[in-house]
């Protein structure tokens, strides 16, 4: 696969995921948030069965008896935000949903400074405040402005940023990121499940009538967007693999215009257009200042 193969990869698992919050937003008319998390990954689980299968006959070592716990407990994570960011959406936008939670990226090295006492790259504080401002513009200029949905959707960011940070523990010393995807998917699925049979009324016309966005979730968003996005960062550069796969919050920004009429104020764009940067700073500029010191160390 050539790099712009690869890229356009990317940019296709952008495209989807994009796409999902549209999904994720209209579901709601029709079913509950709980039973859309639970049937979402439910089938999300089963199309990355096969891979876990296929994964586990070409592994080449055992799987260590402390992974499983840890899966689950990152799935339990991956819950977390699933739930956040889905309760968020019936009260925010698909565009303030699509680039709030893209603050994981920001979100991420600074927990890991917290838990982890590992000294960040000095991006990371400018681009955090970069970032709030963003969301102060995105409020309209008043973080008054910001409703329920935009603060849940926040929190939302902060368990994705959990859950990368447990996978980044995790899942080196295993070498199974299909039953990790696997495992956490099953995690979600009951656990929504369950707790939607405790909390929400189901009917098979509520099913019927969120099934298409029910299916793209669990297929497309968790299936074959992770599946292209795992093939195409084989074959290009970090720095070109994070514009890229975070174009996620342009596309939904750009979903929720074509397909939902959402609008958005001149001061609302610039906060978009500053999170964006914040979120584009934190993946770029470590990996560029890190190829300019080994150039430097080879040219010595």
């Amino acid at each position: 696969m050539t790099r712009i193969q690869a890229n356009l990869f990317l940019l296709f698992s952008g495209a989807i995921w994009g796409a999902g919050f549209v999904a994720q937003s209209t579901a709601m008319e029709a079913i509950g948030p709980l039973w859309f998390i639970g049937l979402r990954f439910a089938i999300a689980a089963l199309v990355a069965l096969p891979l876990a299968l296929l994964e586990k006959r070409q592994a080449a070592t055992p799987l260590p008896l402390h992974a499983m716990p840890n899966f689950v407990f990152i799935g339990l994570a991956l819950f977390g935000g699933a739930v956040t960011q889905q309760y968020g959406l019936l009260t925010t936008t698909v565009t303030n949903s699509g680039f709030l939670t893209g603050l994981y990226v920001v979100f991420v090295p600074v927990l890991t400074v917290v838990f982890l006492r590992r000294r960040p790259h000095w991006v990371i504080w400018p681009a955090a405040l970069l970032a709030t401002f963003g969301i102060f513009l995105l409020s309209g200029g008043a973080l008054s402005a910001l409703t329920g949905g935009d603060m849940l959707t926040i929190v939302c960011a902060l368990f994705w940023a959990v859950q990368l940070m447990l996978v980044g523990i995790f899942a080196p010393a295993t070498g199974r990121p299909m039953l990790l995807s696997m495992t956490q998917f099953a995690v979600c699925a009951i656990a929504g499940c369950v707790l939607a049979g405790l909390f929400e009324p189901l009917s098979l016309a509520a099913i019927k009538g969120a099934l298409p966005q029910i299916l793209y979730a669990g297929v497309f968003s968790s299936g074959i967007a992770f599946i292209c996005q795992v093939v195409g960062q084989r074959y290009t550069t970090a720095p070109q693999a994070a514009i890229f796969l975070s174009s996620e919050a342009l596309f939904a920004a750009l979903f929720g215009v074509l397909l939902l009429g959402e609008t958005i104020t001149p001061v609302g764009y610039v906060g978009c257009a500053v999170i964006f940067l914040a979120m584009l700073a934190v993946e770029l500029i470590p990996e560029l200042t890190k190829k300019r010191r080994e150039a430097a160390k080879a040219a010595v």
